[in-house]
């Protein structure tokens, strides 16, 4: 279907199995509709693909009936409304799953994320990550594929997210700086390999973990109905950022578009990875936190918990305080320059940033409103990202969205 309105009126004189064959075009669209919780009604489906009545309940019920969503059986209205009551419509609580995997400096997790973004299950992480990527990626799709086992669900494809940039179209992780793997390492190939050997189907991806996080934020989270949306975030180690555009990643050229960490931000700062000084991939994520506030960091817990439990734990400190309004100075200058080059009407900040943010909120946004053109004319909007595991649910979307493209051709006809 083209998406235009049916010009019949509500189906009449044609048969179910008509409309159905008019509406299949409609069902990825639909899907993704429910998935994103955009279409919680049939009516509301009805209105969004612009289809009669008749047609969106046909989609609806060929989507049910493939195990993907729920109609409920009677229709009903919604707390004092006047209109016609409509089917509610939502993600099948029982349904498939996409086996997500994610890698970062202090190690590694697996899950099973189903439609809407929700965590069916996790299996505990690992605190380390050797040098072959290998034996990582194997280790992290075993743990995945026995949760599979565990519980019975269907497996439509797997995502991992890795700190490191991923050149398209080989899928190699260009640099992995804090992790001890080769540079170029071709960890999308690894991933898919490991997941055939253990026996699961469906395709597999691999990109990078902000990315992820900011689709996942984009579909369900801190980042919804936003058009231009900007992801800035830090994890365990350095500065990730990311942009969607109309709903879609923008990767540039060769996926490496958005490595906002190497934004110059302290010309006489510390010396970074990338042979410059000061960018802010060193001077504005967690290590650098624990060193300003001269805390040597600790074997104990990850750098990214070590510091949101110093400004949780230490906030009255001056040297504790000193160092939070030295990052957010240092994090609003980066902020400020990609507004005057991407004018996002979004911006939503992960990791030690939601920390910074949460401690001081004005600051923030008064320096990114001295600092940047655009935001002295009013202003942008600077949220938390406010998804739980958002890289590993942005991992499972690349795998479910062949599905969300095509339901019937992804899963098979019945």
């Amino acid at each position: 279907m083209s998406g235009k309105a049916d010009p019949r009126p509500t189906g009449e004189g044609t048969t179910p199995r008509a409309r159905l064959d008019r509406g299949r075009g409609a069902l990825g669209p639909a899907l993704e509709l429910v998935h994103t919780g955009r279409a919680p009604t049939r009516a509301v489906l009805t209105a969004e693909l612009g289809v009669t009545r008749a047609t969106a309940g046909a989609v609806a019920a060929e989507l049910e009936a493939l195990g993907l969503i729920r109609v409920d059986a009677r229709p009903s209205a919604p707390s004092g409304s006047q209109g016609r009551p409509s089917h509610r419509l939502s993600v099948a609580e029982d349904g498939p799953v996409a086996l997500a995997a994610q890698v970062h400096a202090d190690g590694f997790r697996a899950a099973l994320v189903g439609l809407g973004g929700r965590i069916v299950a996790t299996a505990p992480g690992c605190e380390t990550v050797e040098e072959d990527p290998a034996k990582v990626l194997g280790s992290v799709v075993e743990a995945g594929a026995q949760l599979l086992r565990e519980t019975g669900r269907r497996c439509v494809g797997a995502g991992l997210a890795v700190p490191s940039a991923v050149a398209e179209p080989e899928g190699l992780a260009l640099n992995p700086l804090h992790l001890a793997w080769p540079v170029g390492a071709p960890v999308r190939e690894i991933f898919a390999d490991c997941v055939r050997e253990a026996g699961l189907t469906g395709p597999a991806f691999a990109a990078n973990d902000v990315n992820l996080a900011a689709l996942a934020e984009h579909r369900h989270g801190a980042g919804r109905g936003a058009r231009d949306l900007l992801c800035v975030a830090t994890g365990h180690r350095g500065v990730g950022g990311a942009l969607v555009l109309d709903g879609r990643l923008h990767t540039g050229s060769a996926g490496l578009a958005l490595e906002v960490g190497h934004l110059t931000v302290n010309p006489e700062g510390r010396p970074c990875h990338c042979g410059s000084r000061g960018c802010l991939d060193v001077e504005a994520d967690p290590l650098a936190l624990l060193i300003t506030a001269g805390r040597d960091p600790g074997p104990e817990v990850s750098l990214l918990q070590q510091a949101k439990d110093l400004i949780r734990d230490e906030y009255d400190d001056p040297a504790v305080r000193a160092a939070v309004e030295t990052l957010v100075d240092r994090l609003g200058l980066g902020l400020a320059g990609l507004v005057n080059i991407l004018n996002p009407d979004r911006i939503i900040l992960g990791g030690l940033h939601r920390t910074l943010l949460d401690a001081d909120p004005e600051r923030l946004r008064a320096v990114v409103a001295d600092r940047s053109l655009w935001g002295r004319s009013g202003g942008v909007p600077i949220l938390a990202c406010s998804l739980d595991h958002n890289s590993l649910v942005g991992a499972a979307e690349l795998a479910w969205q062949p599905v969300l493209d095509d339901p019937l051709g992804a899963l098979g006809a019945r």
